[in-house]
């Protein structure tokens, strides 16, 4: 299994599972002398409104931005050197897909609830990746159902 993978990234929403699902990478990468990267994707803020406020939400979307920057530093710092972080705005699913085809991803990594049923597997941005990747994609359960 050795070098089976060559760029391992790591996708996450910032809560405090992000830990987690990094750790689980973290462990692949390392087994694979691979290369580790990680993303956190925030949609635009006129996504969220529809595009219907008539103000300016720049200054707004950049204070996100750093903001998320700041959080992925705290999560990622001690493991993943900071051109390796990155922080991204657009759609989720289609900005990781961009990023893992743009910098030879070959193992997508995100985070799942484990909801029950077929339909709940996944939450919307992991069924997203899922779907999309030209790569393989973990699923690492978190949240209340994986520690029972």
């Amino acid at each position: 299994m050795s070098n089976e993978y060559r760029h391992v990234l790591v996708a996450v929403d910032l809560t405090k599972d992000s830990h987690k699902i990094l750790e689980r990478a973290l462990q692949i990468a390392d087994r694979n002398h691979a290369k580790l990267s990680i993303i956190h994707t925030l949609e635009p803020l006129g996504f969220a409104y529809g595009g219907d406020i008539p103000m300016d939400l720049t200054s707004i979307q950049d204070q996100l931005d750093e903001h998320a920057k700041q959080r992925l530093g705290e999560i990622a710092d001690a493991h993943v050197t900071k051109d390796d972080q990155h922080v991204v705005v657009g759609m989720p699913d289609t900005e990781i897909h961009r990023f893992a085809e743009d910098n030879g991803v070959d193992l997508i990594v995100v985070g799942s609830h484990g909801r029950h049923g077929f339909a709940l597997l996944l939450g919307s941005t992991s069924t997203g990746v899922l779907h999309g990747a030209q790569c393989d994609v973990l699923a690492v359960r978190v949240g209340k159902e994986s520690e029972e």
